[in-house]
């Protein structure tokens, strides 16, 4: 395993910022906090921890500029989100060096994330023009009825480290395409690959106040309730753990505000025995270990129908023995570090509570230092152990047996989340059924290729509330409102 990597410099040093970003000024403080490579433990750099008193100031600023962006017309904002998308094309090999840098993912891991930001955005700049009015017929000859949409106001937008430069595309730009202005508190994590997205949005013209980034680490906590209870923010989109997003919507009910939240998963992956089990093999390989495991659609719990359990674990085992851990930098490495430290620590103690009930580790299993872990496949599961009711978040892929569809569909329900889930079969009736019985937001039948711009995303039970992407995302930040006119 190497740790060591030659990171390559930035073609445009201006989008490494190490400031926060308020009013489009960059906004530093002699309060600071270190950022870290999760590949090396070394320091890349330090950003303001800012507080309640500049996020008061981001939000005042918001409101100015909701007054203008606001009025501003529909073409007016799509264009300044196209030109945005365009400079996040242009310049996408720097901000895929500071993701792999402070997240530790591999070059097509960065380079994917940085492709669907950019597609993202314009998405929403294309659904800008798109919000369309409504006039329904009159209950009176001399009344006309119509329905508005206009923007909610300022937004609290709070992201996680794992997919930064994603979240702030399909939070903000449908926030923007809405005629909402924004202030960000980015995952402390991973804040370098975010300044450099308000960079070059200040570069293409986004006017100032409209999009505000609050950089805080010791003041996350205070940053986050000030956010909820300030009653000139009025919606509240966050993505992270259940809870977190619990806390936060608790905040936000004392003003009332919209709530957006996208929150943990337990995805269970299915494969029937009348499945293409190659091609199960071969997804289950991508996406359990994407990003090492920490995506909230990961596979959480992938269960085997009996006749096919002995093949499909010599498949997968085979796939799996031929990673190389390493930087994601390292070229020769197929997966790199976790986060940090703890997220290792973490996924040991869900390891080690699995072995000791039974499970055995047919590969890896081990925490190999810093923010290491190796891939590991557990065999052996049982409904009493951890993993089968909390999220991994990690690079485990936890085998369980099932007999009969009715079993494995009570299994992949008996749990509080219910965000994405997947299932492989070929029987046309079993695929209907299985589908609308999983208790998900999200169902891939015979792919885990469910990430489009095209497409709503979020949860059910606690894994969130509302919807991003898609034609419905630009809806949570749009009140409608209903005018009735007489004397016509």
């Amino acid at each position: 395993m190497s740790t060591q990597a030659v990171i390559p410099k930035l073609s445009d040093p201006e989008l490494f910022r190490q400031k926060a970003f308020i009013n489009n000024e960059w906004v530093g403080s002699d309060d600071t906090f270190d950022v870290y490579d999760p590949a090396t433990n070394q320091v890349i750099g330090s950003v303001p921890d800012l507080g309640v008193t500049e996020t008061k100031e981001a939000i005042i600023h918001a409101a100015n500029a909701f007054k203008t962006w606001s009025r501003t017309t529909a073409k007016v904002r799509h264009d300044l989100l196209k030109k945005w998308s365009d400079a996040i094309t242009t310049h996408q090999q720097d901000i895929i060096t500071l993701l792999i840098w402070e997240n530790g993912k591999r070059e097509h891991e960065a380079m994917f994330e940085v492709t669907h930001t950019a597609a993202l955005i314009e998405w929403f700049a294309e659904e800008s023009i798109r919000a369309y009015s409504q006039v329904i017929p009159s209950f009176a000859s001399d009344q006309r009825s119509i329905t508005i949409k206009q923007p909610v106001g300022v937004s609290g937008i709070i992201t996680p480290w794992n997919f930064p430069t994603t979240m702030i595309a399909i939070k903000v730009s449908a926030a923007l395409a809405a005629g909402c202005t924004v202030v960000i508190k980015p995952a402390a994590e991973t804040p370098y690959s975010v300044l450099a997205l308000c960079e070059l949005a200040k570069r293409v013209g986004i006017p100032a106040g409209v999009i505000n980034t609050v950089t805080t680490d010791k003041h996350v906590s205070e940053v986050g309730e000030e956010l909820c209870t300030n009653r000139t923010v009025r919606n509240i989109s966050f993505t992270g753990s259940t809870r977190v997003g619990k806390l936060l919507v608790e905040q936000s009910s004392s003003t009332m505000k919209r709530v957006s939240m996208e929150l943990g998963g337990n995805a269970p992956f299915i494969v029937f025995d009348d499945a293409d089990i190659d091609a199960a093999v071969q997804h289950l390989t991508f996406m359990k270990f994407l990003s090492m495991g920490q995506g909230c659609v990961c596979p959480n719990r992938v269960y085997l129908q009996k006749n096919i359990y002995d093949e499909f674990v010599r498949k997968f085992e085979e796939n799996v023995r031929g990673f190389k851990l390493g930087s994601g930098f390292d070229k020769s490495s197929t997966h790199g570090p976790m986060i940090n430290e703890k997220a290792a620590k973490k996924v040991k103690g869900l390891v080690d509570d699995a072995l000791e009930k039974g499970a055995t580790a047919l590969v890896g299993g081990k925490h190999l230092g810093g923010s290491f872990f190796e891939p590991t496949i557990l065999t052996g599961m049982t409904a009493n152990m951890r993993i089968a009711k909390e999220e991994i978040f990690g690079p485990v892929a936890a085998l369980f047996e099932f007999s009969t569809e009715e079993e494995v569909i009570e299994l992949a329900n008996d749990t509080n989340y219910g965000l994405a889930g997947y299932f492989y079969s070929r029987d046309i009736g079993r695929v209907w059924r299985v589908a609308e019985a999983l208790e998900t937001g999200v169902v891939g039948v015979n792919t885990v290729n469910i990430a489009s711009t095209s497409m709503p995303f979020g949860g059910v039970k606690e894994s969130g509330i509302g919807r991003e992407g898609g034609t419905y995302g630009l809806d949570e930040y749009l009140e409608i409102k209903y005018i009735s006119m007489a004397g016509i």
